[in-house]
């Protein structure tokens, strides 16, 4: 127990209600439980995480529990002070896609300048409900950049070819003009009988990405996700959002975590069909023993991934 939390604190006296009526058995699951004395508190997490970012100069790289809501404001917090940028790209690239979080992805591809270790790509795959993340030097299949000028810069130094400046940047190949300036450090070319010299700072780039791929980049790391959803990958996403909806369920209705059931699915023959194939998967997380395809239990109208069902559940 936390008594110094930078979150809500533990309802300590609802602990101690519970113990006086008596405990068989408690299991909890805690990190490095198996260490003698107590935990530092979360309070003490502040001065530890703003010593790290004022000595690091590069990047620094932090995995923390997801459900640590308050663990994740800290860190951004101290990204605030030391005035550090926040980078979440594969979860940026879910969202521009429009994309439910419980919605298995088929490839995430990265461009990096280094590559990571599966450990870190498992959590990766995990944490994203990505199949597979793989490294790539190239994502010119995938990407593609559109140029502009950069009034600020370019006005005074070539005015009166503006307007052939920027006809020349609305035709040119995003990619092949990417690979020209990285490589020279400018973008060169004629506009009548004057050559233009156009730098990074010169230049309002924006990366495209090509239908069904969702891309996002910063700090010379590029995140692709491919968004084509097979009907594999549609199925199990129902499968996921289902699971969701029977987990909640069986909070609202105060079942024991160990409590065994029964799952009652209604009203759609699209997703009966679809929990009818994947039984057992479905059953292991919810603790289903027996599923029946009518009305029944304590029910519940859903919308799942656009599709309306009512599901039921019973305790055996």
């Amino acid at each position: 127990m936390d008594l110094t939390p930078i979150g809500p604190m533990s309802n300590i006296h609802k602990m101690a209600s519970i113990g006086e009526k008596g405990v068989t058995l408690l299991m909890n699951e805690s990190t490095n439980a198996e260490r003698e004395g107590v935990s530092l508190s979360e309070s003490k997490v502040d001065a530890t995480l703003s010593d790290l970012f004022s000595k690091q100069r590069g990047r620094i790289i932090i995995a923390t529990f997801a459900s640590n809501i308050d663990r994740v404001q800290q860190i951004i917090n101290a990204a605030y002070k030391y005035k550090r940028k926040v980078v979440v790209m594969g979860r940026a690239c879910r969202n521009a896609a429009n994309i439910k979080n419980r919605q298995p992805i088929g490839t995430m591809y990265v461009k990096a300048p280094h590559e990571v270790g599966e450990y870190y790509v498992e959590i990766m795959e995990d944490e994203l409900y990505v199949k597979k993340v793989l490294f790539t030097d190239d994502v010119r299949d995938f990407t593609s950049y559109t140029f502009k000028p950069q009034l600020r810069t370019v006005g005074p130094k070539y005015g009166k070819q503006l307007g052939g400046i920027q006809k020349h940047l609305a035709s040119v190949d995003g990619n092949a003009a990417m690979d020209e300036l990285k490589a020279q450090g400018a973008i060169k070319f004629m506009v009548g009988d004057v050559e233009i010299s156009l730098a990074e700072e010169d230049l309002l780039i924006d990366m495209s990405q090509k239908e069904g791929f969702v891309s996002e980049a910063d700090y010379g790391i590029t995140v692709v996700l491919d968004t084509n959803l097979t009907e594999e990958l549609l199925e199990e996403g129902f499968v996921y959002e289902v699971i969701s909806k029977i987990q909640t369920m069986r909070k609202d209705s105060d079942f024991e975590v160990m409590d065994h059931i029964k799952v009652y699915i209604s009203g759609n023959d699209k997703i009966a069909g679809i929990v009818q194939k994947n039984e057992q998967a479905i059953g292991e997380k919810v603790l289903a023993d027996e599923f029946i395809y009518a009305e029944g239990g304590i029910a519940k109208e859903w919308n799942v991934n656009g599709e309306n069902v009512t599901i039921g559940v019973e305790k055996k």
